[in-house]
Order: C-alpha cells, then sequence, then structure tokens
C-alpha cells in the first residue's frame, strides 16, 4: 500500500488521505465491509481493533475498540449516513469510553471514504471534516494522523491475500426477501442447487449463533450424494451472516463463509466472502466449479424464486 499524500487544509476543516492499492475497487471495499477484515488493519499494530457491531447501511451503527499492550481500551463507533457499494461511504465517526457510551469530551468527525479504478488497481480516497480548527488541532495533537498512517500500512497485507473466494451479484430484490431465500427450507430447496440435475433432500438451517446446520445434494437418480455440516457465527438479520462450514466425511479444518447483504438503488447487492486454512486448498476447490454452480444459484434464485 502507498499513502500518495496526506493532506491537512485548515480553512476548510479537513484532513484528505489518498492511498493507492493493487487490487480492484470491490476487493478493497469488501475489506472495509467485512468486520473481522477490518480489524485486522483499523488500529495501528499497538492497538489492534475489535469490532463487536458493523451495520453497513444508512442508519446503521459500527462500534469498535482498540487495545494497547497493557489492556487499556480507547473506543469509537461509526453511525452510516449514506452508502454506495462499492464506491462510496460516509459516517459520522466519534468516541466512546471503555463501557461503550459517548465520550462527549472528544470532538466527533464527519468522514467519506470514496473507492474508485486506478492503474495499480483502486484509489482510496478518506476524507474527515473536523466541526472546527480547535477540533482538528486537537485530534491531530492526539496522534491521530501517525496512527492512521500506522493502521493503513497494514491494509495491503489484508487484500492480497489467497485464501479467499469471493462472489458478488446484484439481486432485484430486499434484503429481508434474500435473507427469507436462505432461511426457510423450503425455499433454499428450490434454487440452492448448482447445475441442473441435482436435488437438496436434506436442508437443516441455523438461525442463531451456536446453531449447527446441515445441507446435502445428490442427483435426481439418487447417487452420488454429497454435503456440509457447520455452525452459525455471526448473525445480524437481514445484513449479514458468518459461519463455519466443513464437508461431511471429510477431516481437517473448514472453510468461514461470511454473507453480506447490502441495500442499494437497484435492490441488493449480495457478496459472499469464503475462507480456506489454505490456498492449496482454495485452489482446489476453485478447479471444480464450485463458483460457477453458486453463479447457477443464485441466477435460479433470481428467476424463479424472488
Amino acid at each position: 500500500m502507498a499513502i500518495t499524500s496526506l493532506e491537512i487544509h485548515r480553512e476548510a476543516l479537513t484532513v484528505t488521505i489518498l492511498a493507492d492499492f493493487p487490487v480492484p475497487v470491490t476487493r478493497l471495499w469488501q475489506a472495509y465491509m467485512d468486520p473481522r477484515q477490518l480489524e485486522r488493519f483499523w488500529g495501528p499494530p499497538s492497538w489492534p481493533a475489535t469490532f463487536t457491531r458493523h451495520d453497513v447501511r444508512p442508519g446503521g451503527r459500527s462500534e469498535y475498540h482498540m487495545t494497547s499492550p497493557d489492556g487499556e481500551r480507547s473506543g469509537g463507533f461509526w453511525e452510516f449516513i449514506s452508502t454506495d457499494p462499492p464506491h462510496r461511504f460516509e459516517v459520522r465517526d466519534g468516541f466512546t469510553h471503555e463501557d461503550g457510551t459517548p465520550n462527549t469530551e472528544l470532538p466527533g468527525m464527519r468522514v467519506v471514504f470514496e473507492f474508485s479504478p486506478s492503474d495499480s488497481g483502486s484509489r482510496l480516497t478518506t476524507t474527515t471534516h473536523f466541526p472546527s480548527a480547535e477540533a482538528l488541532e486537537q485530534l491531530v495533537e492526539m496522534g491521530m494522523l501517525e496512527g492512521t498512517r500506522e493502521a493503513m500500512g497494514q491494509i495491503d497485507e489484508v487484500v492480497t491475500d489467497d485464501v479467499t473466494i469471493r462472489v458478488s451479484r446484484v439481486l432485484q430484490a430486499s434484503p429481508e426477501h434474500i435473507w427469507q431465500a436462505y432461511h426457510e427450507p423450503e425455499i433454499m430447496q428450490q434454487w440452492l442447487l448448482g447445475p441442473d440435475g441435482w436435488r437438496m433432500p436434506v436442508c437443516e438451517i441455523g438461525h442463531q449463533p451456536g446453531d449447527t446446520y446441515r445441507y446435502e445434494w445428490e442427483s435426481d437418480a439418487g447417487e452420488d450424494r454429497f454435503g456440509f455440516t457447520g455452525e452459525i457465527l455471526e448473525s445480524d438479520a437481514p445484513y449479514r451472516e458468518v459461519a463455519t462450514e466443513n464437508m461431511i466425511g471429510m477431516e481437517g479444518p473448514g472453510t468461514v463463509n461470511a454473507m453480506h447483504l447490502t441495500e442499494i438503488t437497484d435492490g441488493t447487492l449480495l457478496i459472499v466472502v469464503i475462507t480456506y486454512p489454505s490456498q492449496e486448498l482454495r485452489d482446489i476447490v476453485v478447479a471444480t466449479g464450485m463458483v460457477d454452480g453458486m453463479e447457477l444459484s443464485y441466477a435460479r434464485l433470481e428467476s424463479q424464486v424472488l
């Protein structure tokens, strides 16, 4: 990652940071949408971040804290003003006390994140708007710029990893309808079938963190049965769900699957991120045609169910 410029505009009460990355815009956007990825770089290396809430939609809220080597905590929150996936989002940024209550002794800010293509991949423009000159100087003196430099220096390692598969699609339906299609067995069995010629005789769905699920498929002739099972790790209906996944009968670590639903003007942006324990396993799975099968399932979902 290269911060190409960092400019303080005292008359405009803004700080603008430009940074370039060797990945597509959608990959950089996803790093900010997934709290598990975001917390890998949001805090400086010596103050890693933990996101306890990340509700990316207008009116939504994110909550996080950063922890020092000696256990001291510094908390913050985002209130989402607007989102335009995968191009832009705007938040109100504030501080919290250790118990999570707002810290009104420190100034709040308005921050605009803009994602655009560049010759090298993508560019992130971050513009922070301060309420006053005093607030700008206070936060600069607190080390905000140095901390931001250190934090953004970690983004490259996150966005250039080789152990994930990302599938995205715009569906002409609300997040609520898509969530329902994922969480009612009689609906899921109509569309989550991959290529023609397969059926889904077992569809046991988990709904809350700690619930388990089990899906099994077989050919229309009743042969070649296979399936997956796992546990729900996070659930924020109808916008986000994270679960483990293991192939039935296969030993060893499985995957972590994160589904994100973001409401947009034309419907809903669906993003599924599958994280594998190794690049080797990811490449083996890609070679099976799994991604093509997912695309066929989503086409069936949109044409026959939604």
